[in-house]
């Protein structure tokens, strides 16, 4: 069973069916479980990672303005061990410096402007790239027009490329760039993110402007790793990639 499996049951959900997901109270989720007929090490080991998303201790003092569905995300994102994302347009928050977060929330629709310098800094308390004790194991495959779209303008992207070659260094990312002549491909679809979890099995998330979609069943999951994995074979080699982005730096330095 899922971790997003107890959401599912407290909102009446059964199926396999990928569900809008609200916040979810472990308790509840235990006892629906339990009515259900799941394995009690399951519910166990399910209820105490549900009540672990739901504490969000690292952005407690942000909880007020972030919407209910992506604290659920990042609640989860928090306890994943690894996580792969393809997203076309924009990079994901764990790669993003505070420049570029801050360009592309002050561009957006979903945090009010007085409520943006915490929307920020709850972005970059997210991060655990570069976290010692508990460091998160990112696979990223991102498009080269993402690379040149200047979010914020030459220098903040200038900046924010400098960030992925130092991250790049780092034993637990692997940034994989999307090159340009690959025109046609399976991550067209949409961008999506897989989290991987030692306590549970993998879930797949979907994003879209005013809230989400969470993957749970063991077949659309193995469906989403079938695409990341070839989207990682489609996309450039990590030193190729590294190329692509210093090229990307020149010309930004040359401008």
């Amino acid at each position: 069973m899922s971790a997003i499996s107890v959401v599912c049951r407290r909102i009446g959900v059964v199926s396999a069916l990928p569900v809008r997901i609200r916040q979810q109270q472990p308790e509840d989720a235990a006892k629906l479980m339990r009515l259900y007929g799941a394995d009690p090490d399951q519910v166990d080991r399910i209820e105490s990672l549900a009540r672990r998303a739901d504490e969000g201790t690292q952005l407690a003092p942000y909880s007020e303005v972030l919407p209910d569905w992506f604290r659920t995300f990042a609640g989860l994102e928090a306890l994943a061990a690894s996580q792969f994302t393809y997203q076309a347009m924009t990079l994901t928050g764990q790669l993003q410096t505070e420049a570029y977060a801050t360009a592309l929330l002050s561009g957006g629709l979903q945090i009010a402007p007085l409520d943006l310098p915490r929307a920020i800094k709850a972005r970059m308390a997210r991060q655990r790239l570069m976290n010692a004790e508990n460091p998160l194991h990112l696979e990223v495959v991102v498009e080269d027009d993402t690379l040149g779209r200047l979010v914020g303008g030459p220098e903040v992207m200038l900046t924010q490329l400098r960030h992925l070659l130092d991250l790049m260094k780092q034993p637990n990312v692997k940034l994989q760039v999307m090159p340009k002549t690959a025109a046609v491909h399976v991550g067209l679809d949409g961008d999506f993110t897989l989290l991987g979890f030692s306590e549970a099995e993998s879930i797949g998330y979907i994003e879209y402007q005013t809230g989400s979609v969470y993957v749970q069943d063991p077949a659309q999951v193995a469906l989403y790793k079938l695409i990341a994995d070839r989207l990682r074979a489609l996309a450039l080699s990590t030193d190729e990639s590294a190329q692509v982005i210093l090229d990307h730096v020149d010309r930004l330095q040359r401008a």
